[in-house]
């Protein structure tokens, strides 16, 4: 039975979160005071779903959903929350967004190159807000899709959601896209990424699909969405949720296969009698759901959680695909997790499922030179090292061939990582440097001010 009973969208932000009564009734003033300072430098954003019905209040110190959506003082380095304060305390507000911007430009905004590398160049025109880095994909960011019903405290595309320009990376250009798809024969796959393009209104999503679904190239087409974890009242019972579901059935209609890109980060996030209901709506209209989220410090660094995660989601018909290593910006001295850690996570958790939640796979580095996996560690000539290889590659020729990488305990990032067993470089390395000095020069070309912030 879906649930008929409308459920208003109630966003909680910087500027009301103090009006919540649950919100205040727990938080004591420096807590407060602490989500005040961090929300001037990372956004902020939940809702009353989350609020009301996934977090528990009463342990909400240590609970993960609080941790995944609240700011905190460790999300800043001890001298960047000081200043910070000190700018908010002086009500300058021409300090507060020089004292942020700074902090913010020290974070790596756009992590994997985002704003120079795999931006395409169609007709002469560069392809700002679309991303081709892998053969048969291409990511799309709609404008009206880069923001997200909640945002996740440690959401690689923070630099999105803060209002900068020149940190923005989006595009209102569907007849653009439709002709580049058109000319690329080799794409089977449209990602639809943001923010959350499931934000969006019905009819603004479907502008997009729509001059899309005539390509016969083209089979799949995937939205990159929260929604199921953060509104799953958005299939539901939402002003248009009709429109929406009508607009996936066209989709599926039209010959193309329909993924939804679920992004779950911890099981309390399937608890809701609503979440089940979403997730079975879009199973009966033939979509299929898969499911993915980095592993962070202080919300999921723990194999029992993901097990229990894996096993949930495969008893409600979805797919685990990825669990990925958390990228290289934000506050990520905070939730950061070594590889070492991170791969002993993940197979032990991969240890507790059955062969349907096998599907998973990682745990992967999203980074510049594709999705690299930490596969295992190994002992050769008594030297120990990572056992690496590609899950996806800018070279589809780089895919599943292993590599091996000098063991660092400390490492938490594929830049950390060393060469191992006497190897100079990683094999791909003279590959992608050429490959990126070309797209710098094209991107200079187009856009000189997007290479010279950098």
């Amino acid at each position: 039975m879906l649930l008929n009973e409308p459920t208003k969208f109630k966003p909680i932000t910087q500027k009301n979160f103090r009006e919540d009564p649950k919100i205040i009734a727990h938080l004591n003033c420096d807590e407060q005071f602490a989500v005040d300072v961090v929300s001037h430098v990372f956004p902020f954003r939940t809702n009353n779903y989350v609020v009301d019905e996934l977090i528990e209040w009463e342990n909400y110190q240590n609970d993960p959903i609080y941790a995944l959506t609240f700011p905190s003082a460790a999300m800043l380095m001890p001298q960047d929350f000081k200043e910070m304060t000190n700018a908010v305390l002086s009500e300058d507000k021409n300090r507060i967004a020089q004292t942020a911007n700074a902090i913010r430009y020290k974070l790596n905004p756009h992590p994997a190159g985002q704003m120079t590398h795999n931006v395409p160049i169609h007709n002469g025109e560069l392809m700002h807000g679309m991303q081709h880095k892998y053969r048969e994909t291409v990511l799309f960011f709609p404008t009206e899709g880069q923001t997200c019903h909640a945002y996740c405290t440690y959401c690689f595309r923070w630099a999105q959601f803060i209002g900068d320009k020149e940190l923005k990376f989006a595009s209102r250009k569907e007849d653009l896209l439709a002709e580049y798809i058109h000319s690329q024969p080799q794409v089977t796959d449209i990602l639809f990424t943001g923010g959350d393009p499931l934000i969006m209104r019905a009819n603004s999503l479907a502008k997009y699909v729509n001059v899309l679904l005539d390509i016969p190239h083209l089979r799949n087409i995937r939205f990159g969405t929260k929604t199921l974890s953060y509104w799953p009242h958005r299939f539901l019972t939402d002003p248009d949720a009709k429109d929406l579901v009508n607009l996936l059935r066209t989709i599926i209609k039209a010959g193309k296969h329909i993924s939804i890109m679920a992004h779950f980060t911890h099981p309390n996030e399937l608890k809701t009698q609503a979440v089940a209901d979403a997730v079975q709506l879009l199973r009966d209209i033939g979509a299929n759901v898969r499911t993915q989220s980095p592993v962070m410090a202080h919300i999921n660094d723990d194999a029992d959680a993901w097990a229990t995660m894996w096993r949930r989601q495969v008893h409600m018909g979805m797919i685990p695909y990825y669990m990925f290593i958390a990228r290289d910006t934000g506050a990520q001295q905070l939730f950061g997790v070594p590889l070492v850690k991170a791969f002993n996570i993940f197979r032990s958790a991969y240890k507790q499922v059955s062969g349907l939640a096998r599907t998973v796979r990682g745990p992967s580095m999203s980074c510049i030179v594709g999705k690299v996996r930490v596969n295992g560690i190994s002992h050769i000539k008594g030297e120990k090292a990572f056992a690496l290889d590609f899950l996806q590659g800018r070279d589809p020729n780089w895919i599943g061939r292993p590599f091996f990488a000098k063991y660092d305990e400390n490492a938490t990032w594929i830049d950390d990582l060393k060469p191992a067993y006497g190897e100079k470089n990683f094999f791909y390395e003279d590959e992608v440097a050429e490959i990126s000095a070309a797209e710098l020069e094209q991107t200079h070309l187009q856009q000189p001010e997007l290479v010279g912030s950098v």
